[in-house]
């Protein structure tokens, strides 16, 4: 992976939900937070909306104007519709093969891996650009998901040469011994987009990055 690719998979990952906000919110929040420092901004909406098209392209040229990673969440035709830097999957989603058959060498593919190292392993033998571990904490996102303890991303970071993200239950007031275990990335969704002042949560995030 080169320095540049792996500079862009680093600090604040922000992740959308659909369920936090009103349609018409999500284009002054998403630049809330990456006005306050987001790097990596993850579309994730599950719904049949027809309106999604045009969501995710707003979305990605806000991302075009801050220096942004613009990331689709599961779904591969969306991410090539909107030109999107590439598609997160989960393991229920199209195989890592079948997705850089259909997005190319130049797109970012990052892929779940929940609690399991040997899934990253391979995740990374395969070709993915980043992997993510979660959930860290507890997560009213996704309650019943399993947990990824800091020893464990504290292990795939001695274990794997690529990208790290974890997830799950992260906020600005616990992010700090997230990022000390060695992990490129921390994504959040409540953790900003549901605070008061999505700017002001996401640049604590980001600062953190810095120390």
């Amino acid at each position: 992976m080169s320095a540049d690719r792996r500079r862009a998979l680093h600090g604040l990952y922000a992740l959308t939900d659909s369920q936090l906000q009103r349609p018409q919110d999500l284009p002054a929040r998403v630049e809330a937070v990456l006005s306050g420092g987001a790097r990596l901004l993850q579309y994730r909406d599950k719904s049949d909306r027809p309106q999604r098209r045009q969501e995710a392209l707003r979305l990605a040229a806000l991302c075009r104007a801050y220096g942004a990673v613009f990331i689709v969440n599961d779904d591969v035709d969306l991410a090539l519709a909107v030109a999107a830097d590439g598609v997160h999957l989960g393991c229920h989603d199209l195989s890592l093969s079948a997705a850089r058959a259909r997005l190319g060498a130049a797109a970012i593919i990052g892929i779940s891996c929940y609690d399991d190292l040997a899934r990253a392993r391979a995740a990374m033998a395969a070709g993915a650009d980043y992997v993510a571990f979660g959930s860290v904490f507890p997560s009213s996102t996704k309650p019943r998901a399993v947990h990824a303890p800091l020893e464990l991303l504290a292990a795939a970071r001695e274990a794997l040469n690529l990208p790290i993200v974890a997830i799950g239950g992260i906020t600005p007031d616990n992010a700090r011994q997230v990022i000390a275990t060695g992990v490129d990335a921390v994504a959040a969704i409540r953790g900003v987009f549901d605070a008061p002042d999505p700017a002001a949560a996401a640049r604590r995030m980001a600062c953190l990055f810095d120390d």
